[in-house]
């Protein structure tokens, strides 16, 4: 499996990505240039394969580019340890954990809101809803 060659097509089928995500990662450095044939064509290898993985499973959890590097760094250059990955796994779970706690906010917000509109029926004027929009209240719930 390892000395199978891949096309920029066949990379971002195996790696559920589009081509144009391949090229963006290149242009940003998270992907390294692959070796060409004469004819100018990119071939790919299965480590590149297992590098988009890497990338686009980090981004589905949340990632940003910058780390995302930072995580590839300690990957790609020697004398780092588990730990410092583990280090950015916790800062992420935390902020992941943020962002639900402000949803959390925002469904109650939003679930206040609803309960007050008794009448599916008021005139736009008699809304609680818009109401409730217009007031600093809201802001200040969430």
């Amino acid at each position: 499996m390892n000395d199978v060659k891949y096309s920029i097509g066949q990379l971002a089928k195996e790696s559920g990505c589009k081509v144009e995500t391949v090229h963006y990662y290149e242009k940003i450095g998270l992907m390294p240039e692959p070796p060409r044939t004469e004819g100018g064509h990119r071939v790919f290898a299965f480590s590149h394969v297992k590098r988009l993985n890497f990338i686009r499973r980090s981004r589905e959890l949340g990632f940003k580019i910058e780390q995302i590097k930072d995580l590839l760094k300690f990957i790609d250059e020697p004398n780092h340890y588990c730990g410092e990955v583990r280090a950015m796994a916790m800062l992420q779970a935390r902020a992941v954990q943020e962002k639900i706690d402000d949803l959390q906010r925002l469904k109650v917000a939003l679930n206040e809101m609803v309960l007050k509109c008794k009448d599916s029926n008021n005139s736009i004027d008699d809304c609680p809803i818009v109401d409730a929009l217009f007031t600093k209240q809201v802001a200040e719930q969430i």
